[in-house]
This record gives C-alpha cells, structure tokens and sequence, in this order.
C-alpha cells in the first residue's frame, strides 16, 4: 500500500488515501517519491481543463530513489536517484526517428496500459504515465532517468517539467541568440526558467510580462532586464523598450488564447511566438489571414522544452549545480501530500512560483 492524492471528479477535491501498486512488471520501475512539483498542467488536469481517464493519481513532475526494478531493466538499479520522465520515448517511431523524443507517437500510450494501481479493486490510471502525487509510484524503465546521488531531490522535481519545459523553450525550440531580445508572458515556474535561459542564452533585453508583483520582482532577481504589469497595455510597453519594433521572440507560459495573442502582438514582423502554456482545448485563437502574410511571424508550438531528456537533464543539473542557473528561488513553498489541495487552489490564485510536495 502506499498513500496517493486520487482524483476521481473534477468537481471535488483529491482524495489522499492508500491505494495498492501493481507487481512491478519486467520492464517497470519503482519509485519512492521525495518531491514532487505541484504543475499548472496537474491543475488544469484537476479542473478538467486538459482531459484525462478518471479515476487517476495527478503528478508528473517528481524525483526520488529506485525500490525495486523488473526483470528486463537495465538502466537502473535498486537504491539509484531518478527523475521521472513523463514523456517516455519509445525510440523506434517515426518521431523518434527523426531525434524528436518529446513528440514521442506511443509515450503517452505505453505508460497509461503498463499496470499500475487499483483503489478498492478500481482500475486507477497514472497522469502522464508518472502519478506523481503519490508517496511511490510504477513507471516504465525510460519514464526515470539516472541523476547524481548529491542533487537536491527538490530540485530535480523542479528539472522533471518546468525547468526543463522553460529552459528548452529558449535553447531548444527558440535557439535564443547573444544580442536577442525576449518577451516571457507568465512568470510561474515555467515563466521563470524561461528568463533563466534566456539569460544563459546571452538575450540583451529580457521583458518579464506578470499580473503579480512578487512574481515580476523574482523575475527581476532571476535576470529580467524589464518587467510589465500584464494588466497594463503590454505592447505598448514592450515596443517603448524596443525601439518600436517589438521582442525578437515572445514565450507564452500560461496557455491562454488572450496571453497567446498578447505574445503574438509583442513580437516584431518575422519573429518567433513560442506557446509553452498547455491551454484548453476550445480555448480557441483566431488571426487573420492578413496579419499571418504580412507580420511574417513564426507561431511555435512546444512540448517539453523539445527536450531529450537524457541529454537536457544532466545538461541543466549541470548548469545548477555550477552556479549558472538559480533554481532554488524557483520554490515559493513546500507542502505534504496531504496539503496538495491547498497548493492547487494557492496556483490558481496566482500565487507563488512553484510549491513542491516533500515527502
């Protein structure tokens, strides 16, 4: 047995209670989780805003120590520190292929039929394949990666989604240059690994774009060279810090039609839009066939930071554990299992940057 925030109806709140892991199977893992990070992603799953199979364990973005392995593992071992993985790359589809991993055709599919967990003989489902609200969890083989036995599990939660999704944005997706100019929309914990590497990166003019002034003041602190009220006229302000011309690339990290045409606005004729935020499906953004032709802009989608995970991973532990990446201040509070509630309702307020559930 071991005790695990289920979510059963999007109308009410998870249920911690003990639930009973399957056997684990010879190409799965288990994990007891140390920390886990509460996502704006595990929130909209909640709410019902991202669709998923209920009844479920949310979580995806935790970090913690091997207990036992399958029989056909050979990655891992007992006793071993990982982060979990919550796009596990199969490596032989066509996306995989093509050295695409976080578009990954059967990750989603192979992790949610692997045996997981029941509830009183119930059938549960692990969000992401990871079911990371939980004080252990099974997983597949390539949903853990092996991480050095000294990095703060906390911090490795926090490299699991959001770091990873933030940072990846900016090296991977956007290929951020010296001398560039950046526009980071939302400042939660994605937002703000967003400004750390643009940072990184060597962006000149780095525009932090929140409704909250902690989180604009940590953006500040974490190497924003400007910060803009979102509630403010945006693209006025941005195009006043950018000699009329607007960001050479705009990250949108909420998930909102109004937030993603705000990115779209801020950006100059042939820059980069890059969505980050996962948005509701009837969320609906609308443009006109004019403005698409004659702006010239490139509307990005991004999934993970286009990160491969056995390469980004380690790459950015690195960056933290050199000084290079400030990701302590990324954690605004830290709760037990039985407080992920309140740290759902606390995001969606507004409020902090990221909670981390410490097991």
């Amino acid at each position: 047995m071991t005790r695990a925030a289920v979510l059963r109806d999007h109308a009410a709140p998870l249920d911690v209670v003990d639930v009973t892991l399957d056997p684990t199977g010879p190409e799965q893992v288990r994990v007891r989780l140390a920390a886990t990070g509460v996502c704006h992603s595990d929130l909209s799953i909640v709410r019902g805003a991202l669709r998923h199979p209920l009844p479920a364990v949310p979580g995806h973005e935790g970090a913690g120590v091997v207990t036992e392995v399958g029989s056909a593992v050979t990655k891992v071992e007992a006793g071993d520190h990982v982060i979990l993985n919550w796009t596990p790359a199969c490596g032989a589809c066509f996306f995989c292929g093509r050295n695409e991993p976080w578009l990954c055709d059967r990750a989603a599919a192979d992790a949610l039929k692997a045996p997981y967990a029941t509830l009183d003989g119930e059938r549960l489902l692990p969000v992401l394949g990871a079911g990371a609200f939980a004080e252990e969890t099974l997983v597949l083989e390539r949903a853990v990666v092996k991480i050095p036995d000294d990095v703060p599990f906390e911090i490795a939660a926090l490299v699991g989604c959001a770091v990873t999704t933030g940072f990846g944005a900016v090296t991977n997706t956007a290929q951020v240059q010296p001398g560039d100019t950046v526009v980071v929309v939302g400042c939660g914990g994605v937002g703000l690994s967003i400004v750390q590497g643009a940072k990184h990166a060597g962006a000149e003019r780095i525009v932090a774009v929140d409704l909250t002034d902690a989180k604009r003041a940590l953006a500040k602190d974490l190497g924003a060279t400007d910060t803009v009220d979102g509630a403010d006229d945006v693209e006025s302000a941005v195009r006043a810090l950018t000699e009329g011309r607007g960001a050479d690339h705009a990250f949108e990290a909420i998930g909102r039609a109004d937030t993603i045409k705000t990115a779209y606005r801020v950006t100059r004729r042939g820059g980069n839009v890059v969505v980050v935020g996962a948005g509701r499906h009837d969320d609906l953004v609308s443009f006109s066939a004019l403005e698409l032709f004659f702006q010239a802009r490139k509307l990005i989608g991004c999934v993970y930071g286009s990160a491969d995970v056995a390469r980004d991973f380690p790459r950015i532990l690195g960056l933290y554990q050199s000084g290079a990446l400030d990701l302590d201040r990324l954690i605004t509070q830290r709760v037990t299992l039985d407080g992920v509630n309140d740290a759902l309702s606390a995001m969606e307020a507004g409020e902090g940057a990221r909670t981390v559930v410490v097991f």
